[in-house]
């Protein structure tokens, strides 16, 4: 079993939901271009023993004190579906606000190579698959309210990168 950290827990947030994540949360949507330049992104299918378990989303989870969204997303992915590749770049992020006192902040980021593998009890599987194909699978609530905005800045990275 792994050891409690500082921000793990719920919280009633301020617009009356509960939220996993005493200081907010953070994830990494991880993007692979094909040889012919279309995008693939890996997709975590959620373990029975998380929330939403069964549903597809990506690695991520909350924020410990003093750490900032993206440290906490890159070691939450790297705790979840293996060791992040070296040879990396940010493409962006998606902030979703919905309450005053709580957010998720998800980091897209650029990977040069195939990596992943369910490596703790949160994962299940881990896939990468073309843009087209992440709404044909039943998506974490949160990951499908954000997947438009997280799409757009992959397809936006792809056409700034390929010019």
């Amino acid at each position: 079993m792994f050891a409690r950290r500082s921000g793990d827990g719920f919280i009633r947030c301020s617009d009356g939901h509960v939220r996993w994540g005493v200081f907010g949360a953070a994830g990494v949507i991880f993007v692979l271009r094909r040889h012919d330049g279309e995008p693939l992104v890996m997709l975590q299918q959620r373990s029975a023993m998380a929330h939403e378990g069964g549903t597809w989303s990506i690695a991520g989870g909350a924020i410990d004190e003093g750490e900032t969204p993206f440290e906490a997303a890159m070691r939450e992915a790297s705790e979840e579906v293996g060791e992040i590749p070296a040879r990396h770049h940010v493409l962006g992020e998606y902030v979703f606000a919905p309450a005053t006192d709580w957010t998720y902040t998800t980091v897209v980021l650029e990977v040069h190579q195939h990596f992943g593998a369910s490596v703790n009890f949160e994962t299940d599987a881990v896939v990468w698959v073309p843009l087209d194909m992440v709404d044909h699978r039943p998506l974490h609530a949160g990951f499908a309210a954000a997947w438009p905005h997280l799409r757009a800045i992959i397809e936006r990275g792809v056409s700034d990168d390929h010019r």
